[in-house]
């Protein structure tokens, strides 16, 4: 990874370099979570069920580098893209970012603690499932919630 800037995070998304539009992301993971949209409404749902790369205990991606290869679908956010991605939760940092607001006193760039994303309920760590072992994505609607 590059070199970061004293709070880069504070910048505008369009002056991150590659390194720092990466650093950005507080590890979640659940950009990595099935959504199920209904086809009459567009509504967008939120599942448990997660991308079979994604660690289900860390919420880390497995193969980050060569997702594409295996997930041909997975999502690759960048600048161009971040306003018109409707499901990205409103705690995302990249969303509150585009949105010119500051990040969470949990985000791991203000706290230190890359631990502090589990323990404000926001990290699917530990609340997810695979899609190998899933099952009908129906099955598993749920609702997000920080703690």
């Amino acid at each position: 990874m590059g070199e970061l800037r004293d709070q880069f995070w504070e910048r505008p998304l369009a002056e991150l370099s590659r390194a720092e539009w990466e650093a950005l992301c507080d590890g979640c993971g659940r950009c990595c979570l099935h959504k199920i949209e209904d086809a009459d409404t567009g509504e967008i749902s939120d599942t448990n069920v997660a991308c079979k790369l994604l660690d289900t205990g860390t919420a880390q991606c497995t193969d980050y580098r060569n997702r594409k290869v295996f997930v041909p679908d997975c999502l690759r956010l960048t600048l161009k893209i971040v306003h018109d991605v409707a499901w990205l939760p409103g705690t995302c940092a990249y969303r509150l970012r585009a949105d010119d607001q500051p990040l969470p006193d949990w985000h791991y760039l203000i706290s230190g603690d890359r631990d502090a994303v589990k323990h404000a309920g926001v990290s699917v760590a530990g609340r997810v499932v695979s899609e190998t072992d899933a099952g009908p994505l129906e099955h598993h609607i749920v609702e997000w919630n920080a703690r």
